[in-house]
């Protein structure tokens, strides 16, 4: 249901990695709000489940098959967004990976350079073409980007992972002070502890790894997707229209935690 803070009437949304977990929750919330949604993914059949899930509740959204490390595979989702919908006002740029994790001297190249293409080259290649949009509409526009609290704090055997989102917290900032005086506010979300397919990857089938990971929580529990989502829908909203170049954490309070 809208609200007056959260009316995205009008409005069109990318959200990349919207197959499944945040990037699911993110494209629902957005079409509930009023917006138009392109769910982009590189798993086909999950994302059309995120668009079936969007129409069943009579909102609006298309699919794009998306490679966000191939650019040109990016400017086609926005060129065909706009083809579309006839704009762009929104975008969160969630497609992110995770693989090898093992400490730094362990890491394959391969499996380095597969993980930069994804979530730090993508995000740049993803604001790159967004904001050019933006640019020649001249209406401005919120992008948001997913971080994560590892870029803040020391997660072992997480090197690869932590560099590509500490890379994003700051590109956000700095492409945040360069678009500003156009009207376009860029910011980011670090979740940690959500309950995602990648998370529940990351913790196997072990009970003891699950609660030791809640403990560390202030909350002591773990969040959902639709948790992640709100905080990406207020950042994209008029309620933050005062705010960029922050990355915003969506934790639970692991940051805050002694």
């Amino acid at each position: 249901m809208n609200n007056k803070t959260e009316d995205f009437t009008g409005k069109v949304a990318i959200v990349t990695g919207a197959a499944t977990g945040i990037g699911r929750a993110t494209a629902i919330a957005f079409a509930a709000a009023g917006a138009k949604v392109v769910v982009a993914d590189v798993a086909a059949q999950a994302a059309e489940e995120t668009v079936a899930a969007i129409e069943d509740a009579g909102g609006t959204a298309r699919f794009q098959r998306t490679d966000v490390s191939d650019p040109a595979a990016v400017e086609a989702l926005v060129a065909l967004t706009v083809a579309w919908f006839g704009r762009l006002d929104c975008a969160y740029n969630n497609a992110g990976i995770l693989v090898q994790e093992r400490p730094l001297a362990e890491i394959e190249d391969e499996a380095w350079d597969r993980i930069m293409g994804v979530n730090l080259k993508g995000v740049f290649l993803c604001m790159k073409h967004e904001i050019r949009q933006m640019l020649r509409q001249g209406t401005g526009g919120a992008i948001v980007n997913c971080s994560s609290t590892v870029a803040f704090r020391t997660v072992l055997a997480a090197s690869s992972y932590a560099a590509t989102k500490a890379g994003v917290a700051a590109i956000t900032r700095t492409a945040a002070a360069e678009y500003g005086p156009s009207g376009i506010r860029i910011n980011a979300v670090a979740p940690a502890g959500i309950e995602t397919p990648m998370l529940a990857a990351g913790l196997g089938v072990s009970e003891e790894r699950r609660q030791a990971v809640m403990k560390t929580r202030v909350l002591r529990r773990l969040g959902a997707p639709e948790e992640a989502a709100r905080a990406v829908l207020f950042l994209c909203s008029d309620a933050a229209s005062y705010v960029t170049g922050h990355t915003l954490a969506v934790d639970g309070g692991v940051l805050a935690a002694p």
